[in-house]
């Protein structure tokens, strides 16, 4: 597998040897969420204070553009990378501005779900986006690893996930994590680049409304530049804001 850098107006991207694009970063602004996805990846937020998450696993580094934005962010925050590949992690330094801060971001050369399996650490937010050359997850969408990621999460923690599908046909996975977490998972209406984000909640946790949800993006939106209205939108047209409340 090769690893490519490509740019174009003012952006540039991440490619494992194809035209799947693994990462991205508008130069101009290099702690900005430049992808859809990545910016609904950080929807977890919106369901606590500024204050979370303090201890987050993030499996896949990509173009470092989510560890970038927690690091800014959520100063509070210390993050731990799971990079099966190290050049990945060397074109993200080079190219993608990742900072250099071993005591806040911990990068780990291995398999994602080997390190779950074997993790004695418990984290507030787990994020998975892991895929190869060909867009394949591997043992990162089973029902094992998603058993596995809820058991390492804190209580009211949150696993959020990057589905990725050519047929966009998302149903075996969130069958999957509705059954590791209980119930308690839904999967948003996929973007436009075929990706969706699904979240996992270990136990209830409190049940936001549509408009708690939306003081909460209002909130995120000033203090990050982050909009997650559109989001929210869209959210409310699926089951998962059934009566205006978060099904989740």
């Amino acid at each position: 597998m090769s690893i490519d850098i490509s740019e174009e107006a003012g952006v540039r991207f991440l490619h494992f040897g194809s035209s799947w694009i693994q990462g991205a970063m508008r130069i101009a602004r290099p702690f900005a969420l430049e992808l859809d996805y990545t910016r609904e990846m950080m929807t977890p937020l919106l369901l606590h204070g500024d204050d979370w998450p303090r201890k987050v696993l993030q499996i896949g580094l990509g173009a470092a553009s989510v560890t970038k934005f927690l690091y800014r962010y959520r100063p509070q925050a210390k993050l731990t990378v799971i990079e099966i590949d190290p050049r990945v992690e060397a074109a993200a330094r080079q190219f993608f501005k990742l900072p250099d801060d071993p005591a806040r971001i911990d990068i780990r050369h291995g398999d994602g779900a080997d390190f779950v399996v074997a993790a004695k650490q418990r984290y507030d937010l787990i994020l998975v986006d892991g895929f190869d050359a060909d867009a394949r997850t591997g043992r990162l969408d089973t029902l094992p690893f998603y058993l596995d990621c809820s058991a390492r999460l804190a209580d009211d923690g949150v696993l959020c996930v990057n589905l990725l599908s050519r047929r966009k046909d998302f149903r075996n996975s969130v069958a999957r994590l509705e059954e590791a977490f209980e119930g308690h998972a839904i999967a948003f209406p996929s973007c436009d680049s075929g990706n969706a984000i699904a979240l996992g909640r270990v136990g209830a946790g409190d049940t936001p409304t549509l408009e708690d949800l939306k003081t909460a993006a209002k909130h995120l939106k000033e203090t990050t530049s982050l909009n997650l209205l559109p989001t929210l939108a869209r959210l409310a047209t699926s089951r998962h804001l059934a009566g205006g409340v978060l099904q989740l």
